[in-house]
């Protein structure tokens, strides 16, 4: 059993996560690390909506939430698309 409303917050989280991969990208981030930024802010609200909802939602026991992998690989791929800085 599966409840509609968490898979409907799961695809926006995945879309959200895409669109801000995207973003990330190297072509668009070196144009605009605001768009990135704002993109980023979105994908955190998506999770967040759909783990207060999962808090709550009697089936969202019974299946894993894969928002947190979802997120590590998010981030992981941002560290890796980013410039990197001098140290000096």
């Amino acid at each position: 059993m599966h409840c509609q409303l968490c898979e409907s917050l799961e695809l926006a989280f995945e879309a959200r996560r895409s669109e801000y991969i995207e973003a990330m990208s190297l072509a668009n981030y070196r144009i605009s690390k605001r768009f990135a930024a704002y993109k980023n802010v979105e994908m955190e609200r998506a999770r967040t909506e759909l783990e207060e909802h999962q808090s709550v939602c009697v089936l969202a026991g019974t299946a894993p939430a894969p928002t947190a992998a979802l997120l590590r690989i998010a981030q992981r791929e941002q560290l890796q698309g980013q410039p990197v800085g001098s140290a000096a």
